[in-house]
């Protein structure tokens, strides 16, 4: 594991920013979450509709197995984007916790197509697994969302001072 200065913790080792921002895994990972986001607000509001009313379960099922799909998608994809960054697929170290709470999110979205293929538990029981889903999926992007500002924070605190010691050199000079 690369070191880390105990004084300012990053998110990133320097060499792990570089392949970070070099990466057009980050791009990709970029353009879907907040597609993904978009897919969950709308599915949200379809099951919601659907329990409500009972009327909708064909566009409310379409629509989570929509979000299925994306959060899948996503997921390879991060778990490349994290090969590629820190050198291993899952749990590494700067987004551990959130990959371990990915994996509830994975297993109810799961959860929800075996029991929506096999049919062994009815279109109420199948929403409410969904909305299990939904909640753990929002526990976890807000995680990620925590954690992304966090870095962005200490990555403009780094260069500020950074900007404020070569100003003292310089002063010094």
């Amino acid at each position: 594991m690369p070191s880390r200065d105990n004084k300012t913790i990053s998110l990133y080792t320097e060499e792990e920013r570089k392949r970070r921002d070099e990466s057009p895994w980050t791009l990709v990972q970029g353009v879907l979450a907040p597609i993904q986001f978009v897919v969950f607000v709308v599915s949200l509001g379809l099951v919601i509709r659907y329990l409500a009313s009972g009327d909708g379960y064909f566009v409310a099922t379409a629509s989570i197995v929509v979000k299925t799909l994306v959060l899948y998608t996503i997921m390879i994809t991060g778990s490349i984007w994290e090969k590629v960054v820190f050198g291993r697929y899952l749990f590494a170290h700067a987004f551990f916790w959130e990959d371990v709470f990915s994996m509830l999110v994975l297993a109810l979205h799961t959860a929800y197509l075996a029991a929506l293929f096999t049919h062994a538990i009815g279109p109420n029981g199948q929403m409410l697994i969904a909305l299990a889903a939904y909640l753990a999926y929002l526990i976890n992007a807000t995680q990620f969302v925590l954690k992304l500002r966090a870095a962005r924070l200490q990555e403009k605190a780094n260069r500020e001072r950074a900007q404020h010691a070569a100003g003292q050199v310089e002063f010094a000079q």
